[in-house]
């Protein structure tokens, strides 16, 4: 049985005094009861990990980084590798978001090497995929996605197991635009079965969220679906009540 998994994006948003209040309206909000067999966590910008690394002490609400860089250490000024974000208490790291992949460059190879890099500390890497709108207008959506796909597995192999893939049309990011239930359904089974190609168990077994403007008043209905293993909440996530009513649908 696959968990449920319930992540917070809050990209390139926060302040201290905004992070305390989130975190606190957040951990009395779990505490209040939440669905049995689900995990939930919020990943935040590189400064605050500290902070919301002690915020979440004594929360089930677990923290994660917005990327990781390919390397252990070195030479590479800006980047923050897997073994110091191991050591802040990091649990999840989102690599290869579109907005990575289309502002920096991000290729596919690099993006699996940051995923391997997360798995050797320990950190489960939420690996993003998706299509643009010229390729879903196209009829190329799935095409595309199993390219991102197909690079992951050749580098990563049966270690994708202990990934997530997060299924994130770009058209669909921060635009309020969502794919409807059984689009994104339709979309989490195609890369489950490209999956089932290269091994079973990793396909029966590995987490599929989906992104891309998901709210309290669709969550619902977009985790009913059968290969909807949860979501990677962006824009919603930065409202601790709209996050909340997300982790409770």
């Amino acid at each position: 049985m696959r968990a449920l998994t319930v992540i917070g994006n809050w990209k390139m948003n926060g302040s201290l005094s905004i992070n305390q209040a989130w975190m606190q309206s957040v951990g009395e909000g779990m505490q209040c009861g939440m669905p049995a067999g689900r995990r939930f966590g919020v990943c935040v910008p590189f400064p605050y990990l500290h902070q919301c690394s002690q915020l979440l002490a004594s929360s089930q609400l677990l923290l994660g980084a917005q990327d990781v860089s390919a390397h252990e250490s070195g030479a590479y000024t800006g980047e923050v590798s897997a073994v110091m974000l191991q050591e802040m208490g990091v649990r999840f790291a989102i690599v290869g978001h579109s907005e990575r992949r289309m502002q920096y460059g991000e290729a596919n190879e690099t993006i699996a090497l940051k995923a391997g890099a997360a798995l050797d500390h320990e950190i489960t890497p939420i690996i993003c995929v998706g299509e643009t709108a010229d390729e879903r207008n196209s009829g190329r959506a799935i095409e595309a996605v199993r390219r991102q796909v197909a690079s992951q597995v050749s580098t990563l192999q049966d270690r994708l197991v202990d990934c997530l893939i997060a299924y994130e049309p770009i058209w669909a990011i921060g635009t309020g635009k969502v794919a409807s239930a059984q689009m994104a359904q339709d979309m989490h089974r195609a890369i489950r079965l490209q999956l089932a190609e290269f091994d079973h168990d990793v396909s029966a077994h590995i987490g599929i969220i989906y992104g891309g403007s998901v709210r309290a008043d669709n969550a619902t209905e977009l985790f009913a679906m059968p290969d909807i293993d949860g979501g990677l909440v962006g824009g919603s996530s930065l409202d601790a009540q709209e996050f909340l009513a997300i982790c409770r649908a």
